[in-house]
């Protein structure tokens, strides 16, 4: 029989260490067909490239590159026909991210955003991201053992996973739930060398906060996080806020009188 099929794909690019990295260790139990942005595309999120054409390129024996999004590249090697992958890929991969994506990162992550896309598709996925003071072997290794685990697992419908790794060679691994992370916020404008203004935005110092059981309480506890998302972001407990909302419009979409509210 075939060995199974997955479909790897970053936001780091296709000469990363980390993805090269992880197919290595993919390949070792699997076939794999890498497809990954030509050049770095963290936080990109979830974008898709509409408004000018893609470009894909073979780069080695079953290494694609295209000059796009995370997104673009699961996108694009799902619906090529047979010119990327020969077969539906049975699992999705992303990774290995240089750096974490815990708590709110995720909607922000090119890393998630390509296992996103693969699950949307109908396939399982999984985003593995780890530290920088992380061993990539040694993650590289037990993602390939979460993969395994992820084929036995239910597939109808599809499966999508976050998975962090902290510093360190060797961990335990725990199941777990989105935390929060906040980042030192604000832009810092400065002066190009003709006197012109640009900035960067956003900070690198991070703040976890406090919250039993999530992906950030793993981490700082040197634990691989491994934290199901889903794809139905409906909010329920909000729905009569909605309910208000359209009846406070009333009929025509106008709101309604105050002797009628």
């Amino acid at each position: 029989m075939a060995r199974p099929l997955l479909l790897l794909s970053n936001d780091d690019g296709y000469q990363a260490r980390g993805i090269n990295v992880l197919a290595d260790a993919l390949r070792k139990r699997f076939e794999v067909v890498v497809c990954a942005p030509e050049t770095e595309q963290s936080a990109a999120s979830h974008a898709l490239t509409l408004s000018r054409p893609l470009r894909v390129k073979k780069q080695a024996e079953q290494v694609y590159s295209v000059d796009g999004t995370p997104a673009d590249c699961v996108y694009v090697t799902l619906h090529s026909d047979n010119k990327i992958v020969s077969r539906r890929p049975d699992v999705v991969v992303s990774g290995l991210n240089h750096g974490v994506n815990l708590g709110s990162d995720v909607f922000y992550s090119g890393t998630v955003a390509a296992a996103r896309e693969g699950a949307l598709k109908g396939i399982s996925s999984l985003a593995v991201s780890a530290d920088h003071r992380s061993d990539f072997s040694s993650a590289a290794e037990l993602a390939a053992e979460l993969v395994e685990g992820l084929l036995r697992a239910r597939q109808d419908p599809p499966l999508l996973m976050n998975v962090n790794f902290p510093p360190g060679d060797a961990w335990p691994v725990r199941a777990t739930r989105l935390g929060t992370r906040h980042y030192t916020q604000g832009i810092e404008y400065r002066k190009d060398p003709r006197g012109a203004e640009y900035l960067w935005i956003g900070g690198a110092n991070v703040e976890h906060g406090a919250l039993q059981g999530a992906d950030t309480e793993a981490f700082d506890a040197g634990v691989v996080g491994v934290t199901p998302l889903t794809l139905d972001i409906f909010s329920s407990r909000d729905r009569p806020e909605s309910e208000k909302l359209v009846s406070w419009l009333g009929e025509g979409g106008r709101p309604l009188s105050p002797k009628n509210d």
